[in-house]
């Protein structure tokens, strides 16, 4: 087939992945074209706004400013980046709080070495010594360690139980999605330098800031909302309902499940396991947080709340004045109906917080299935983009849960078509 030098590169899915790697062509003077079955661009980073005022990402999401390929694409002074304090406000098991300030770049004055109820000397040196190592190789570096799960890598290397329990479940265990921590301890290592070294921010106006600026760097019309794809032949792309488009080449920039009814069943195997989480949001006339800005981590376990944030002390833009909202994060398969959980939490969270937790507005509860794709030790951080002559794909299912893999994905396409 003859196709002109105006036939666009098709691009499947407006997630961080797909508008990336249209980013990277546009810049190249590649014509693109974006279709994207949702009302809105962004994929898993979205965020609605509710009647009152209040931005609601779905899931709680930061974004780490020292991710290189954000750094490489990103113009954070647009998005008006609004970072969290570096630490967190733990609640152990027995009910009290303890704050850790700075508990990765500087792990001996954070955990307090004398009179931190978490962990020993010997912990607070390990953890010393790890962020001076991970400071020294690059992402790709760690990414490409030999791995096992991240339990058995800290037990290896000698951290106590009592830290495990206390620290690294409840923080790494809410980046993963993972309190078991079952996932791998090279993407351990890859995110623990993330925090040594960079900040833990939100957008002014939400998440979805982020996947809305690379949509308006594209040429009008160059993104088609609403469009589902119905099938991938060739050259071809099908839309539902019938309308057939050609391409000088196709990217298939969709999650894992969507991409294995895409692409040919000769490409490669397709991991399709995820993560869950489920996300609360309460509305309250002040904030618990009182403007500290830090992460609250719950450490006590068979508790249903994992995490709680206050976005709103973080950026006030995402509650209306006078209003505070709060996140609520419950890993894991919940098996409540919504009123029910909303009970649930209210109950755990005036135990916290005391109880005038009872009386926070429910705002809304998403339920994330597919919010991370499981990333097991032995599984390979880098996989083949190219699945077929001028068809290709990406996302982090190929790599590694983060936005940043999202992106690198992205840029990799882009470069292979360019080529």
């Amino acid at each position: 087939m003859s196709l002109s030098s105006a036939t666009p590169i098709i691009i499947i899915g407006a997630g961080m992945a797909g508008l990336t790697c249209a980013n990277y062509l546009h810049r190249a003077g590649r014509p693109v074209l974006v279709l994207e079955a949702a009302d809105a661009v962004g994929g898993r980073v979205r965020t609605d706004v509710t009647p009152e005022g209040f931005r609601l990402d779905r899931g709680f999401q930061v974004l780490q400013t020292r991710y290189p390929e954000v750094q490489r694409l990103m113009d954070y002074g647009a998005l008006q980046l609004q970072a969290f304090r570096s630490g967190a406000v733990i609640r152990l098991a027995d009910g009290r709080q303890t704050t850790l300030v700075n508990p990765l770049d500087q792990p001996l004055a954070a955990f307090s070495a004398l009179t931190s109820p978490i962990g020993t000397l010997t912990d607070k040196l390990r953890i010393a010594a790890l962020a001076k190592r991970v400071s020294s190789s690059s992402s790709e570096e760690l990414l490409r360690l030999p791995s096992s799960d991240t339990l058995t890598y800290l037990r290896q290397h000698g951290w106590s139980e009592q830290i495990i329990d206390s620290f690294f479940r409840p923080f790494f265990g809410g980046v993963f999605l993972d309190r078991g921590l079952s996932t791998a301890s090279n993407f351990f290592e890859f995110v623990f330098k993330q925090f040594v070294e960079g900040e833990a921010a939100i957008p002014a106006l939400g998440m979805q800031q982020i996947p809305e600026q690379l949509a308006a760097r594209l040429p009008a019309g160059s993104v088609r909302l609403n469009t589902k794809v119905e099938a991938v032949q060739g050259h071809t792309v099908q839309l539902v309902g019938g309308e057939t488009l050609q391409a000088a080449a196709v990217v298939v920039a969709v999650n894992g499940e969507a991409a294995a009814r895409l692409l040919p069943t000769s490409s490669l195997p397709i991991p399709t396991a995820w993560r869950r989480t489920t996300c609360t949001y309460f509305a309250a006339d002040a904030s618990p947080g009182k403007a500290d800005k830090l992460l609250r981590l719950n450490a006590a376990p068979g508790s249903l709340v994992h995490n709680v944030a206050f976005p709103s002390d973080v950026a006030p833009g995402y509650a209306p004045a006078g209003r505070a909202l709060i996140s609520v994060s419950a890993h894991g398969s919940q098996a409540l109906s919504d009123a029910n959980l909303t009970v649930r939490l209210r109950e755990e969270l005036a135990a916290w917080f005391g109880p005038a937790a009872r009386q926070w507005q429910h705002l809304r509860t998403y339920h994330i299935p597919q919010a991370l794709p499981v990333y097991a030790s032995g599984q390979p951080p880098f996989q083949p983009l190219q699945v077929g002559e001028n068809l290709y794909r990406c996302g982090d299912y190929t790599s590694y849960p983060s936005l940043n893999a999202a992106m690198a994905t992205g840029r990799k396409v882009a470069e292979a078509l360019l080529a």
